[in-house]
């Protein structure tokens, strides 16, 4: 008896191909989005571990120079013979590579996480004229030198014995010492033995994966967004099937077949296609996180400084999350429909309306639970703070509209059917609130996609207004120089004040302020500073107490990261205490910042030069000839304003392709909700339109009267979405934006862009319909004849 139940119930995805592609699709689709983003996530991770085993950034304390970068080998070997235990690394870049040379034999840890087959021990026991890098980097490096594959090193990254990689480098120094963790007790103090090296502590180096959680969250949610909307055509698909077979389902129940068994073996059914589907799903989210991958490794290396692979491996976290995505979604759609058939009586089903009666007590349900959840949204808003918090606000927001959305949409069609005299257009909205429960998933995934979009181009437009005005702001001066050595900066500063322009000189150095660590920087205030440098908020004559030395400006990621605002009092070092005078913006950039006038600096860092100028001149092209030829300054350490915005706005629309390409499937996957809804529901409504069709209309109208329907909704959805994308964007811009980057932007309108997506929108659900209509319009009248002959 199972086997002929289950081939009875399968063969309704003989009769209904377009219904078992609807399903597969839909979960094809969201399963593909989803993983995408988590390949994508699970690629950069690997990298930054990758990087941190190979660095040990993070792990050790370190000594690097008090000025400059370069640590001479005579510091080292009095350090060594003084009882210091450090390992020496020598840093620099080859064709792009970062080249990094340690002593293997000396070095605190595993340079790569197989020990055995590691380069450390390639370079103990074998050959040590080589460097090692992944397959990606060793092509690059190839022409110029000898590379060993080692799949183990991070991207971008190249490692090798210390004296090849100074050969290469040609050089006959240090970048930094790695401090061991155990340390003799009667070691000298650091300053009578090396006065010009100072320890930077473990917490002070900054930690990438940090960095960039915030940045994969995102691409997370996203991504979660994505395959929620993907879902809804498998809700709908199983909730429409379960419409179609409601007789097979009476058949069965009265032969006899226990409702234990039929439920048992409709769920192996739906999971059994479910893990079809999801396979399919993940083979398609690899080819799209391939696609996208190179974009977001720009992304993380212009925002973070971050090198990952631009190669795609299996990772079993990723393939188990979209299968186990995949089955949970299934199963939560299924199981309502499984409710639906253990609680409805036996001949219940034989009514025409009894799953649409059902289906309204549902609408109820959700009406309740979307006031919950909307309610909720704004509690959250009002009352929790933390990047958990902020998405949580966002996920109520979301659903709560999209169960909203089927009962606003009953209600407007009420509204417009009692207005109306036309008996044509009664039928028409009276129809289409008829269809609203086999569309009303498909609507909630076209609301979502809106919305979506809405609330991202919001976001990145307003982002990129602020952006342009801080970039207009921070790069007043026409030049930028960047010298290498004191004698360097002190003949350029000597030469510019002769020739009577602005220079603004600019020193920097790690600091830990308020238990973080942040870039101090030196200023000297001038009129660049006082008429450009606009500030989030600001005590009275700001400048004029920088300039004095008595006061500090935080960039706003310190400032919310430690608590801090204009008033506050902060600790610069031992005994110095400064109030905050100023915040200002300071976007796209993950470290804090603390400024302080030229003379605050030199005290607590007396030994370090400015090593960047900016140079205020209208002749830009003379200026940097003169000091290429009589400073002797290279003329790629000279930069104009217009190639440093160029670089960054190329910088900016790259951080974004990603999400506009999730944003852009999300739509393409809700027009796929409508065009298999509407397929799906074809089939259903011809008992309904074979009477309207015997009353006169004819199916030509008829065809035209459903392509209306599907704009006239898609209109709906798309004046519903607006409200909530609009709140999306506020979500996003003042507290995802806070919590996760730790600025805040301001927020602008752009009402020719929501035109142009609207419009978007009615295409999209002009086209979903138009194969359905076109079937209507050539259904033979012998068809819609033959619905009469029926027992219906």
């Amino acid at each position: 008896m199972t086997g002929h139940c289950l081939r009875a119930l399968l063969s309704h995805w003989r009769r209904n191909p377009v219904q078992l592609f609807a399903f597969l699709a839909g979960l094809a689709l969201a399963t593909a989005l989803w993983s995408g983003v988590q390949a994508i996530n699970a690629e950069a991770r690997a990298s930054y571990d990758a990087a941190s085993a190979t660095l040990g950034r993070g792990q050790f304390d370190q000594l690097i120079p008090k000025e400059g970068d370069r640590i001479s080998q005579q510091q080292y070997v009095s350090l060594r013979r003084s009882g210091w235990l450090v390992s020496p690394v020598v840093e620099g870049r080859l064709e792009g590579v970062r080249l990094v040379g340690v002593d293997p034999a000396t070095s605190p840890f595993e340079l790569v996480a197989d020990a055995p087959a590691s380069p450390s021990s390639a370079l103990m026991f074998e050959s040590r004229q080589s460097l090692f890098a992944n397959q990606e980097t060793a092509r690059i490096l190839e022409p110029v030198t000898r590379v060993t594959a080692d799949e183990s090193v991070a991207p971008g990254m190249a490692i090798g014995d210390i004296g090849f990689v100074q050969q290469i480098l040609q050089r006959d120094d240090l970048s930094r010492l790695i401090l061991l963790p155990d340390q003799p007790l009667d070691q000298p103090d650091l300053s009578s033995v090396a006065p010009d090296l100072r320890i930077q502590t473990a917490p002070q180096v900054a930690d990438v994966a940090q960095l960039t959680d915030s940045f994969h969250l995102n691409l997370t949610a996203f991504g979660l967004l994505s395959f929620a909307v993907g879902l809804f055509i498998v809700h709908s698909t199983i909730g429409l099937a379960f419409e179609q077979r409601r007789g097979m389902i009476r058949t069965l129940r009265s032969l006899g077949v226990p409702l234990r068994t039929l439920i048992t073996l409709i769920t192996v059914e739906m999971m059994t296609l479910a893990l079809i589907g999801a396979g399919l799903g993940i083979i398609l989210g690899y080819l799209i996180a391939a696609l996208l991958l190179p974009d977001v490794a720009a992304t993380l290396r212009g925002l973070y400084g971050a090198q990952i692979s631009g190669t795609l491996e299996l990772r079993a976290a990723w393939l188990v999350s979209g299968l186990v995505l995949a089955v949970a979604g299934t199963a939560v759609a299924l199981s309502t429909r499984i409710w639906q058939i253990a609680r409805m009586p036996l001949l219940a089903s034989v009514r025409p309306r009894a799953w649409v009666t059902a289906t309204a007590s549902r609408f109820r349900l959700q009406s309740m639970g979307a006031v919950f959840l909307l309610a909720s949204a704004a509690a959250l808003a009002l009352i929790w703070d933390g990047l958990l918090a902020g998405f949580a606000l966002l996920g109520c927001l979301l659903i709560g509209a999209a169960l909203a959305l089927p009962a606003i949409a009953a209600r407007i069609l009420t509204s417009l059917e009692k207005h109306t005299i036309a008996p044509v257009w009664r039928w028409f909205w009276a129809d289409t609130r008829q269809q609203l429960p086999g569309l009303s998933l498909a609507l909630m995934a076209l609301l979502l996609a809106v919305t979506a979009n809405i609330g991202v181009s919001t976001m990145v437009s307003s982002f990129r207004l602020t952006f342009v005005a801080f970039l207009d702001q921070r790069l007043a001066p026409e030049l930028f120089v960047r010298v290498e050595t004191a004698s360097q900066s002190a003949a350029l500063e000597s030469f510019l004040q002769d020739n009577g322009v602005e220079i603004l000189p600019l020193l920097t150095a790690q600091a830990n302020v308020a238990g973080l660590p942040v870039d101090l920087y030196g200023v000297r205030v001038g009129p660049t500073y006082r008429n450009n440098w606009n500030f989030l908020d600001e005590a009275p004559g700001a400048w004029d107490a920088v300039d004095n030395g008595d006061a500090v400006i935080l960039n706003e990621q310190l400032a919310r990261r430690a608590g801090l605002w204009v008033g506050d009092q902060v600790s610069l070092a031992q005994g110095l205490t400064k109030p905050v005078a100023a915040v200002v913006g300071d976007y796209g950039n993950p470290q804090g910042q603390v400024i302080v006038s030229e003379n605050i600096f030199q005290d607590l860092h007396p030994g370090i030069y400015p090593a960047q100028f900016g140079i205020r001149t209208e002749a830009e092209a003379a200026l940097r000839r003169q000091i290429v030829q009589k400073l002797g300054i290279e003329d790629s350490a000279i930069i104009d304003q217009a190639a440093i915005k160029a670089l960054s706005m190329q910088v900016f629309e790259r951080t974004f392709v990603v999400t506009s390409a999730l944003n852009i499937l999300t739509l393409g996957v809700a027009s796929f909700a409508i065009l298999m809804s509407l397929l799906t529901l074809a089939d259903l409504r011809v008992p309904q339109l074979a009477s309207v069709w015997a009353l006169g209309l004819t199916r030509r109208s008829l065809g035209w009267l459903e392509l209306s329907r599907a704009v006239l909704l898609a209109g709906l959805v798309f004046l519903c979405a607006i409200p909530v994308g609009l709140a999306l964007a506020w979500t996003l811009l003042t507290v995802i934006n806070v919590e996760a980057f730790g600025w805040k932007l301001p927020m602008y309108l752009f009402p020719l862009d929501y035109l142009q997506l609207g419009g978007y929108a009615l295409v999209a659900a002009f086209l979903a319909a138009t194969w359905p209509a076109l079937r209507l319009m050539r259904t033979p009248p012998s068809t819609l004849l033959k619905v009469f002959a029926s027992e219906r």
